[in-house]
């Protein structure tokens, strides 16, 4: 089985194409709200349609030195273009953020070959679902697996989200606000800054 959580047009029709080219039908579930696929900052042009294929994740398309780079934040889904449009009110340019598309089977491989250029930044996942609701669980063992694989300084990730909680939702839209700011927040606040 596939769980992947597209965060482009181009990417969800790359996903679907490779289900429906694949010689073994495998499940397929997609995570993905709406939002996120009618979102203004969720394009992709023409050729990134017409060629291509899916990617198990996005990096960063700002080009960093990665000697420069003190922290990546490895995020999936929606909360990306809520990180890119305050990083880049903020201008910071040393954080570093890395979309992952495909959760499961986890791409380990991947994960290790980018993550190897940043081996001494701080690691976070950064997801808006409280703690013991979104993908932590499942993210934490094996990003902490490809980080003392590549022999990184920060051997686990830190927690960037939503506290753990019985309800999906605040129910109040002051308090999803606050909530979101706090953690895109501790999302790009290198500690020690």
């Amino acid at each position: 089985m596939s769980v992947c959580v597209p965060s482009t047009p181009a990417q969800m029709f790359h996903m679907l194409r490779r289900q429906m080219v694949r010689n073994v039908r495998k499940p397929l579930i997609v995570m993905t709200s709406r939002s996120t696929a009618c979102g203004a900052a969720s394009t992709s042009a023409m050729d990134e349609l017409a060629s291509g294929s899916f990617q198990l994740m996005i990096p960063d398309s700002f080009a960093k030195n990665p000697f420069l780079v003190t922290r990546v934040v490895v995020c999936g889904g929606k909360v990306y273009y809520d990180l890119l449009d305050e990083r880049d009110a903020r201008g910071l340019d040393d954080v570093y953020l890395l979309r992952l598309e495909q959760f499961y089977p986890f791409p380990a491989q991947s994960l290790s070959k980018e993550l190897e250029r940043f081996k001494t930044a701080e690691m976070v996942w950064c997801q808006e679902e409280p703690k013991n609701q979104g993908y932590w669980s499942f993210v934490e063992p094996n990003i902490e697996w490809v980080l003392n694989r590549i022999k990184a300084k920060h051997g686990r990730p830190t927690y960037a989200g939503r506290a753990a909680s019985a309800s999906p939702a605040t129910g109040l839209g002051s308090k999803h606000k606050s909530e979101q700011q706090a953690l895109i927040d501790e999302a790009l606040t290198v500690r020690g800054k």
